[in-house]
């Protein structure tokens, strides 16, 4: 029970937004969004996890933003990071690279944080409508443990329709550990007047048997 309380620890840290990716923000515009999740154990107790994610274009070819995440007040990280385009190849796809630093903690303890990430985004034209897909690749240093690798995918429609679906599968390997993955199936709603979108959605784990209820609301401005 211990070695599965430390890979859930682990990954409550470590996870990323499903919004972030190859695309950039255009300059003078910005991204936030604040997420949670909530988890019925077996014994009854309630787990939650919450999360705050801002994006802005500072210039045309860099992208800044702050990723943060917290665990019932025992476990997170704050993380500000550097998005840069790497290559635009048209209807294939495009490559972004984004370049982290912050600290995560246990409790009271804190250690100083790395992350490097290359991404792959390519729209997606579909009989539901257009859409997108996102591939990120990520390694993560922590001062006091071993290197993180993660492989995230994402896929979504974006359309003028009321609700589009939207999965996003994260993948996770720390030496010593079982290889761990979370499933995201949710809804988009973004109603006709205003810049909200609002996430509803559940999310399953390797790791858990109960399966988790999500609720997000972003803003673009």
């Amino acid at each position: 029970m211990g070695r599965i309380i430390t890979i859930i620890l682990y990954v409550f840290v470590s996870a990323g937004p499903v919004w972030a990716g190859a695309w950039l923000r255009e300059k003078g515009h910005g991204f936030t969004a604040v997420a949670v999740s909530g988890f019925a154990e077996n014994d009854g107790t309630r787990k939650y996890k919450s999360s705050l994610y801002a994006e802005w274009g500072l210039r045309p070819k860099l992208t800044i933003g702050l990723d943060a995440e917290e665990h019932q007040d025992q476990y997170g990280h704050a993380v500000v990071f550097a998005r840069f385009p790497l290559a635009d190849l048209g209807d294939p796809g495009r490559f972004a690279a984004e370049l982290g630093l912050g600290a995560h903690h246990r409790g009271l303890q804190s250690w100083a944080m790395y992350k490097a990430t290359l991404s792959y985004g390519k729209g997606l034209q579909t009989g539901l409508g257009n859409g997108w897909l996102a591939v990120d690749t990520a390694l993560e240093y922590r001062t006091h443990a071993d290197l993180i690798r993660k492989l995230d995918v994402t896929v979504g429609l974006s359309t003028d329709r009321l609700l589009d679906p939207l999965l996003q599968i994260e993948t996770y390997y720390a030496p010593g550990y079982p290889f761990y993955w979370s499933a995201r199936p949710s809804l988009m709603i973004r109603p006709r007047k205003g810049k909200f979108t609002w996430i509803v959605g559940v999310e399953k784990t390797s790791a858990q048997d109960a399966i988790g209820a999500r609720l997000a609301l972003w803003r673009d401005f």
